[in-house]
């Protein structure tokens, strides 16, 4: 059977042109700096996002932890949202590879961190506190929702930092769909932050990789760092030539994914027994929980999903997260809306 998979975007297989640019891709040494495809790809990124350099990484979540390591030492602090990605989805590499104290706060339904809180929680200069050193924030917000988070709202982050001497980075994952959402270009959106890291392997649809932009001083820091976490990856032309049809073809279509989404919250709104969250503002995915009088669990429900060829993810004991892609069609949108309207009969 082929399934319809709206586990995640991180699901997402390469097109026909990515593996054909894969395989012929030119490649070298990334580790001696060489591999020109990879090279290009860097240059294509900083530019794209404004920024003087960039650092090919395997995932996300390296270029995160990089981005901690080369902004915070050992003992210091830094503020993230109790929501983020970094601070639950991780594995708690900030404090067992960097030394680093997280400071939680809380998210917002909006995704964002209330200014007064980020403000509140930089430490004052005593001998009992850690030193705040970072703020981190994250766009799109996937745990609340998938929400983008404005260029306005990021400006005023970025504001604080600055008048305070901290660093600011941007858990940019999908920061792509966070400009197509709101339209803008993601520029702006990263133009505040010292650092951002994005992903090419969720709605990009690259199958391996991330990015990591900021300053050529940052970067320098971060490829060394890189490789002492076994990241240089040598003949790595072979996966940034997907990445380079990720830049140049996907961010224009990103919108696709957002309407059906839209078309799937529409139709789950429909179906009995589901609590939908509020979509408002959002981008490729739609959260939603089982309806106290549906006794079925979780378990049960993606097995039954699975038998009408539509694969789902718990995210939560009664809740579920469905997340569009490139390789989602309407079609698979119709057939998700009636396989769970059928199980929950």
């Amino acid at each position: 059977m082929e399934y319809i998979d709206l586990r995640s975007d991180t699901v997402t297989k390469p097109t026909p042109e990515m593996r054909e640019a894969m395989a012929e891709a030119e490649v070298g040494d990334d580790v001696y700096m060489d591999d020109p495809t990879v090279n290009k790809l860097q240059v294509k990124a900083a530019s794209m996002l404004g920024k003087e350099d960039s650092l090919f990484v395997p995932s996300g979540t390296m270029g995160n932890l990089l981005a901690l390591l080369v902004h915070c030492k050992r003992g210091d602090e830094a503020i993230v949202g109790d929501k983020s990605h970094i601070y639950i989805n991780e594995a708690g590499g900030m404090s067992a590879l960097g030394g680093i104290h997280p400071r939680p706060v809380i998210n917002q339904r909006d995704g964002t961190l209330a200014l007064d809180d980020i403000r509140a929680s930089i430490q004052t200069e005593d001998v009992h506190h850690t030193i705040t050193r970072l703020i981190c924030i994250e766009n799109t917000q996937n745990v609340c929702g998938g929400v983008p988070l404005s260029a306005e709202y990021t400006a005023q982050v970025g504001k604080i930092a600055k008048d305070n001497g901290l660093s600011f980075h941007i858990d940019g994952a999908r920061i792509f769909n966070a400009a197509a959402a709101l339209n803008v270009d993601v520029k702006e959106l990263a133009a505040p932050a010292d650092s951002v890291m994005f992903c090419l392997s969720k709605g990009l649809v690259a199958p391996v990789g991330s990015m990591l932009v900021g300053t050529r001083k940052f970067i320098a820091r971060a490829r060394h760092l890189r490789k002492m976490l076994g990241g240089g990856m040598r003949q790595v032309g072979v996966l940034a030539a997907a990445g380079l049809i990720s830049l140049e073809k996907m961010p224009g279509r990103l919108g696709q994914d957002h309407a059906r989404a839209k078309n799937l919250f529409e139709g789950l709104k429909q179906v009995k027994g589901l609590k939908l969250d509020a979509t408002e503002g959002s981008s490729n995915m739609v959260y939603f929980d089982l309806a106290d009088h549906i006794r079925l669990t979780v378990d049960e429900i993606i097995v039954e999903m699975k038998k009408r060829g539509v694969l789902v993810d718990w995210a939560g004991p009664r809740r579920f997260r469905l997340v569009t892609h490139y390789w989602v069609d309407d079609t698979g949108v119709d057939k998700a809306i009636k396989g769970l309207a059928d199980i929950l009969k």
